[in-house]
């Protein structure tokens, strides 16, 4: 059953513009649930962090292991 009435380039120029749309201005204390720029700098050094925490770990595991 082919259904006539489906327009793809229209779905297609609906998602484009609910992509290109500016992003609304939240209230003060909501959650937004895509990535904001301004926490990627703060992000980057939380997994900076971990990753050194996780290397000092494995070298006292491996240390404890060779001694």
């Amino acid at each position: 059953m082919a259904d006539n009435d489906y327009d793809p380039a229209g779905s297609t120029q609906m998602f484009r513009a609910f992509v290109d749309e500016s992003p609304a201005r939240q209230a003060p204390g909501s959650v937004s649930t895509y990535g904001s720029s301004s926490k990627n700098g703060s992000r980057t050094g939380v997994i900076a962090l971990i990753a050194v925490i996780a290397l000092v770990v494995l070298g006292a595991v491996v240390w404890l292991a060779v001694k």
